[in-house]
């Protein structure tokens, strides 16, 4: 059997079951933490079925705080809202040529936008973008003719969530590194938009457990009282 490291006896020795407040966890996640800078995230387990549409999680917000994480963003978009884009900061712009780099397999960005009179181009890119999560969406504000400042949100903080099969969801908050403050405006903001984003087909308790982790540290059970309307 391998022996343990020094951090996972510290690990061990938590308490599973013990809820704690959001200054707590991120206190114990910092005692824990790695020798890179970690993402800190949010695992909500809610009372949802997402096979029913009328079950479904799915949004956007804007965290406070920022993500600490330099977001790739891909515009689908001609002439003056093209020009628009790039300036706000847009890894990628373009229109057919943007789709057949795309189709080729250049799938590396974080949120892919386009203004409305392009999705005829991007509508052919479904089968590749649909199960990547990438493909604009009107609800979610990537499909939008105001680019510069969809691209803007995507830049400086917004992030999607969305339901798993699980009924869970999960989002990263920011990074080990940001100040307690920070961390915790960010997790109010989120969990506040998935409290509010409750379907209608939602029937019984809605927020069933949270958690928070890093990319390498434990899972601490959050206590629900920390979150608003759960």
């Amino acid at each position: 059997m391998a022996k343990l490291t020094k951090k996972q006896k510290a690990v061990a020795q938590l308490d599973n079951e013990k809820l704690y407040t959001v200054d707590e966890a991120i206190t114990v996640l910092r005692e824990h933490k790695a020798k890179f800078d970690e993402t800190v995230e949010v695992a909500m387990n809610l009372g949802v079925d997402p096979r029913h549409a009328d079950q479904m999680v799915r949004g956007m917000v804007s965290l406070p705080s920022g993500t600490g994480k330099d977001v790739k963003v891909a515009v689908f978009a001609r002439g003056d809202n093209a020009e628009k884009a790039t300036a706000a900061g847009a890894d990628k712009v373009g229109a057919e040529d943007l789709m057949e780099d795309m189709q080729n397999g250049n799938l590396d960005y974080d949120r892919v936008i386009a203004t409305p009179d392009m999705m005829g181009v991007v509508g052919r890119l479904g089968k590749v973008l649909g199960p990547k999560g990438l493909m604009p969406n009107p609800k979610l504000g990537t499909v939008t003719p105001n680019v510069e400042q969809a691209v803007k949100d995507a830049k400086g903080g917004q992030v999607e969530f969305r339901v798993e099969k699980q009924g869970i969801i999960h989002s990263g908050i920011g990074k080990l590194s940001f100040k307690d403050a920070d961390l915790k405006a960010n997790f109010k903001a989120l969990t506040d938009a998935i409290v509010k984003a409750k379907p209608t087909g939602a029937k019984g308790k809605f927020v069933k457990k949270v958690a928070l982790t890093s990319t390498m540290g434990p899972g601490l059970k959050v206590d629900l009282t920390e979150i608003e309307g759960a």
